[in-house]
């Protein structure tokens, strides 16, 4: 029998099991690329190969985030690239015909279970929420569990079946795939686009909030309840808070920080997200982008360093390839590199021992209900199961598109009425000659806001210079050689906890600029560690304001502030406070006795964000601060 020419080299492929991918973007998703080639692993992502006239495909693990000194899992899942050697594109028409050829008949999959119980997956998310959000360690984190499964066929066959079935029953993916390789394969269909590198330009994609798609009687009664969706706190909630995570890596990476459009939806067969485009340009290579974005906010959490301590934690063992990333680099017209890389979510992982695991993680915040982060676990597994047979299918149009139903777009786009300006326009610089050119040392408590603010900062004439908290030392802000400002920056923790080096060291910096009577501005965990120098009370909040905004007097004016919070300064009345010699200036909020900021001679603080996309008027309050403290 004379086969098609796709069957053909899928045939060959198979019986030589032979490494190779099959990639369907969702730009283009009547096409699917063969790629086949060489396979090696590589210990950096600096060490990924450039492509020459073939494209080249890295397979990047969860454990890569070693990289950036993060606490993580080693399972030793390999940085692993197919460099290929054969590129061709074809009809997914024909690649569907191949498969069916080929894998007549679907694998068996038996033996379903489940890694962590619904029980301890719900005992998990209150212990992260009493001991890691109730404690001030970060405003959000992903802890996963897995589905494992028995496959009574090879690897490379379960996973084109799978790919088909995948192709046929979802919408609205980024990329469908199969990755093939020796002792790992990968198949799914990933609705999130991590980061892009072209033309000089850097885009990431965060996605989050999550409405499941179930029976409805009407379109009506469909777009009340996605209205609600819309309208509601804990999923408005989780996109700020992952928007305002990548706005880090953004302004990190971008040399004008980037700007955020939407927000928009993305629809799938089980499920909807909403999500944020964001956009900017870079001079940086793709690796050193890759690198410095490990990994989304959406899979980890925020903080990322912190989440990634917490993962560890609460995480029984390493996650393979889920939450990583596949990343393709290739050559476009002009011969200039390019990469794209969504994240490995709804993906199976076949490790070759007759096994498949497909991993989900559902995003915990202060709001959260046990019960409803397990069944979004399970909604967001249902699409790769139904491929792998374990649930049933569904159409791939299983529900209207919900962006035409009456006031869903306005209700998304009332959205944006309450965020910073100056992240979602163009971000022309301001002219404020009496600030160019001043120096500033913004000291990073394990918080990248601070990336946010050196560009705040850049844009308001200054010169940020960003170091970590331990490369700072007393002597490095005290005399006429320190910087004309210091800052020094959120974090996570307990502003109160003795043992801890990072909070000695920035009471060591504050204390020690304090002293020197030169410009000082603190925010967050770092207002925090000055109140308590002034004598001030920290309690910690029974109800975590972590990504939530408040409109505060701010010295006599209303502001529209983002805060990221669980401990917060009180005075027991209204009225100023001293540190040292130095009179300070409170602004409260008299319902609470919460100190929202300080203000004195040489000194600003706050306890927002000022540079947080929630913060509607942060730009004006953060330039009052420098000018305030510089003054």
């Amino acid at each position: 029998m004379v086969l098609p020419p796709a069957a053909a080299v899928l045939d060959a492929l198979l019986a030589a099991d032979e490494p190779f991918a099959l990639l369907r973007s969702g730009e283009d998703p009547d096409v699917v690329r063969v790629l086949s080639g060489a396979v090696r692993d590589v210990e950096r992502l600096a060490d990924i190969p450039r492509p020459a006239g073939t494209p080249v495909l890295a397979m990047v693990p969860f454990r890569q985030v070693a990289e950036r000194g993060f606490p993580v899992h080693d399972d030793g899942a390999p940085l692993r690239v197919i460099e290929a050697s054969q590129d061709e594109a074809w009809p997914l028409s024909q690649v569907l015909a191949a498969v069916d050829e080929l894998v007549p008949q679907p694998p068996a999959v038996t033996g379903e279970r489940l890694s962590i119980s619904d029980a301890e997956y719900g005992a998990t998310v209150e212990r992260v929420l009493r001991e890691e959000i109730g404690r001030g360690e970060g405003a959000n984190f992903v802890i996963r569990r897995d589905v494992v499964a028995d496959v009574d066929a090879t690897p490379a066959r379960a996973a084109l079946a799978w790919f088909a079935r995948l192709a046929r029953e979802e919408v609205g993916a980024h990329w469908t795939f199969v990755v093939h390789t020796p002792g790992h394969t990968l198949v799914g269909g990933s609705p999130e686009r991590h980061v892009e590198v072209a033309d000089g330009r850097v885009r990431m994609n965060p996605i989050s909030g999550t409405f499941r798609h179930a029976g409805h009687d009407s379109p009506e009664h469909l777009a009340e309840e996605f209205t609600s969706f819309v309208h509601d706190t804990k999923e408005t909630e989780e996109l700020f808070m992952v928007v305002d995570e990548e706005m880090k890596m953004m302004a990190h990476v971008c040399s004008d920080g980037g700007r955020m459009t939407g927000p928009r939806l993305k629809q799938m067969a089980h499920l909807t997200h909403t999500e944020y485009l964001l956009d900017g340009c870079t001079d940086l290579d793709a690796r050193e982008v890759l690198r410095e974005t490990m990994f989304a906010p959406t899979v980890t959490g925020s903080p990322i360093e912190n989440a990634c301590r917490i993962i560890r934690g609460h995480e029984p063992d390493g996650r393979g390839y889920y939450s990583g990333v596949l990343a393709l680099f290739e050559r476009d017209a002009r011969g200039r590199e390019r990469m794209d890389a969504p994240i490995l979510i709804r993906t199976a992982q076949l490790p070759h021992d007759g096994t498949v695991r497909v991993s989900a993680g559902a995003t915990l915040v202060r709001s959260s209900d046990p019960a409803s982060e397990v069944a979004e676990t399970t909604a967001k597994a249902a699409g790769m199961l139904a491929a792998l047979g374990l649930r049933p299918a569904r159409p791939a149009v299983a529900a209207p598109r919900l962006e035409e139903l009456p006031g869903v777009a306005e209700a998304l786009a009332a959205r944006n009425d309450r965020l910073s300006p100056f992240w979602v326009t163009p971000q022309e610089p301001l002219a404020a000659p009496d600030l160019a050119g001043r120096s500033v040392l913004l000291v990073d408590a394990e918080d990248a806001w601070t990336q946010m603010l050196a560009h705040q900062l850049r844009h308001l004439g200054l010169v940020p210079d960003v170091r970590r908290w331990e490369e700072v030392r007393p002597d490095d802000v005290v005399g006429l050689g320190s910087a004309d400002l210091v800052l020094c920056g959120p974090g996570p923790g307990d502003p109160t906890e003795d043992s801890s080096p990072r909070i000695t060291r920035l009471r060591e910096l504050i204390a020690a600029r304090l002293a020197d009577g030169r410009p000082l501005v603190a925010v967050c965990l770092s207002h925090q560690v000055l109140c308590t120098l002034a004598g001030l009370e920290i309690v910690r909040l029974e109800d975590p304001q972590q990504g939530v905004q408040l409109t505060v007097d701010w010295f006599g004016e209303l502001a529209r502030i983002g805060f990221y919070n669980t401990f917060v300064a009180r005075v027991p009345e209204p009225g100023g406070t001293t540190i040292g010699e130095r009179p300070l200036e409170v602004a409260l909020d008299a319902a609470s006795g919460a100190v929202r900021g300080l203000r004195g001679p040489g000194v600003a603080s706050i306890q927002g964000h000022a540079e947080s996309v929630l913060s509607a008027d942060g730009l004006r309050v953060l330039e009052g601060m420098v000018r305030h403290a510089l003054r």
